[in-house]
């Protein structure tokens, strides 16, 4: 049990733990506390991350009645069922649970439906029950099996020999993962796919860290105009292309702006595939498809020929000396080099977004942002549940000063609950002195924040608490050599390393893509 300063940091933390453990519960009182809550479950629902969500309720007697309670909005009767209506859209399955009667049926519905779907679920319990004894909860629970999900294996059969159509009269066809593939079968089934296709191998950039980035035909992540070099170029110009688990959304498009032919596309989702977006195959788990297409398909490496025959590597990063001004590349040229299996990056929505993207995961090394949802703040209370779920991991984080401001009391709960991790947390807070990646889209005063002590902050948090915490800034290279050597020196620590670089610091990936995003955002009303 780890208890954080407000509900919507325990929701971003229990997002963390359910990326590295699978699935995470998260506690908050009634209503206030719940409402509160309710943006981080909302992100995790757009992520498919399983989280049970609790939260208690008045007295099991005022269920039904007219009565006005606490933590409402004063409607007379309205309370318990406003808060069940505000989950709804965002949990797969909701229970409320007023007698003990039917608690463990209850209880064990909303937790399978919640792992079968991979969605957070929602449950409330009146304040009255908590406490009471029932023979059903008096030894250890029963266990139970998780409904599979089944495929139709003629529907099966049938979209394997559609794509199997399309990919045989296809010269070049190449091969792409998204984010949907989180499941470790359906990640597995993907390798494999790869591994008999010989196809080049991309990545939607959601989908970073479930992919082997040393895997033979690895070329990048897959992001219109901002992809790894070479990428879109290979993918773009193939004659068939094969999306496992993808989402279309305007970030990972940039702004509706891939140039690909619909007419040639795979798309295998969760549990249906279509193929050339008019033949669509219903009742077909991604990772049964993956696996029976890989059992037929032809390997093809034109593709990659032509990768390769295209492809110069990435020149030498020109260093300034170091005792002038930090740039965001060379930060970035450290945190690669902190890089090892037993680590994990964790990249705040904004220019850590682009940049954290170019880093080359090795093999085992974790790697998580939330870009579906893009709440600025995440990573934060993220950093604290992944700490706790990946406890063999060194958490490396990458946040801006904007961000930060959001969710920073978290760090407090990392300080308090340090003795429970094995490594502490490298946070790099990048200071550039406001809100850069809206800058990017479209710059106003509400971008301009005001400037912190943020390593004064840190420490601030950490009175009288035995926890070791390192803290350091760094504003030239040497300066940041010396702070990541310190944070080297004793790895159970927590480390916060504040970087300061020029508020027009930031990537030529982020100026293309918020451009073109600006611009998707910008388009004028549609005729009637």
């Amino acid at each position: 049990m780890v208890y954080t300063c407000n509900e919507l940091n325990a929701g971003y933390a229990a997002d963390g733990y359910a990326r590295a453990r699978g699935v995470a519960c998260v506690i908050a009182t009634f209503t206030v506390g719940g409402l509160s809550l309710l943006n981080a479950v909302a992100g995790a629902f757009s992520e498919r991350l399983p989280l049970i969500v609790i939260t208690g309720a008045p007295n099991s007697n005022d269920f039904g009645t007219m009565r006005v309670l606490h933590h409402t909005t004063g409607n007379p009767g309205g309370g318990i069922a406003d808060e069940v209506a505000a989950f709804k859209p965002y949990t797969c399955h909701q229970e409320q649970i007023f007698s003990l009667e039917y608690a463990h049926h209850q209880l064990d519905t909303a937790i399978s439906t919640g792992m079968r779907l991979s969605r957070p679920v929602y449950i409330n319990i009146a304040c009255n029950l908590a406490g009471l004894k029932h023979p059903t909860f008096e030894r250890e629970p029963v266990p139970y099996s998780l409904a599979p999900v089944h495929t139709n294996p003629v529907s099966l059969a049938a979209a394997v020999e559609t794509a199997l159509e399309l990919l045989t009269s296809s010269v070049k066809p190449v091969l792409v993962g998204g984010v949907k593939l989180r499941p470790a079968a359906d990640r597995a089934a993907f390798a494999a796919l790869a591994a008999a296709s010989r196809y080049p191998v991309a990545i939607q950039p959601s989908a970073k860290g479930m992919v082997d980035e040393t895997a033979p035909r690895f070329i990048g992540i897959y992001w219109g105009q901002v992809s790894t070099p070479y990428c879109a170029e290979t993918v773009e110009s193939a004659d068939a292309y094969v999306f496992c688990g993808p989402i279309f959304n305007d970030y990972t498009t940039v702004g509706y702006s891939l140039l690909l032919k619909e007419d040639r596309k795979i798309v295998v989702e969760v549990d249906r595939v279509s193929v050339g977006g008019r033949r669509f195959f219903n009742c077909v788990a991604a990772a049964d498809f993956m696996t029976a297409l890989a059992a037929r398909i032809t390997p093809n490496e034109t593709a990659w020929v032509n990768y390769e025959r295209m492809y110069v590597p990435p020149g030498i990063l020109v260093k300034p000396p170091p005792t002038e001004p930090l740039r965001t590349t060379i930060l970035f040229s450290h945190i690669q080099a902190l890089l090892t299996p037993d680590t994990a990056v964790i990249a705040e929505t904004g220019d850590s977004w682009f940049n954290c993207l170019k880093l080359r995961l090795p093999p085992g090394c974790g790697y998580e942002f939330q870009m579906q949802y893009g709440s600025i703040g995440w990573s934060v209370g993220a950093t604290l549940g992944y700490a706790h779920g990946a406890r063999e991991k060194r958490v490396i984080t990458a946040v801006g000063d904007g961000s930060f401001q959001m969710t920073a009391q978290e760090v407090s709960t990392l300080l308090r609950y340090g003795d429970h991790l094995t490594f502490g947390p490298i946070i790099f807070l990048i200071n550039n002195k406001g809100y850069t990646i809206e800058v990017e889209i479209h710059d106003g005063e509400y971008n301009v924040i005001n400037d912190w002590d943020y390593c004064a902050f840190v420490v601030a948090f950490n009175k009288g608490s035995p926890y070791k915490l390192f803290t350091a800034r760094a504003g030239t290279e040497a300066e940041l050599e010396a702070a990541i050597a310190g944070a080297q020196a004793d790895p159970a620590a927590l480390a916060f390393i504040e970087v300061c670089v020029d508020k027009d610091d930031c990537s030529r990936e982020l100026l293309e893509w918020g451009s073109r995003v600006a611009a998707c955002n910008g388009r004028p009303p549609a005729r009637e």
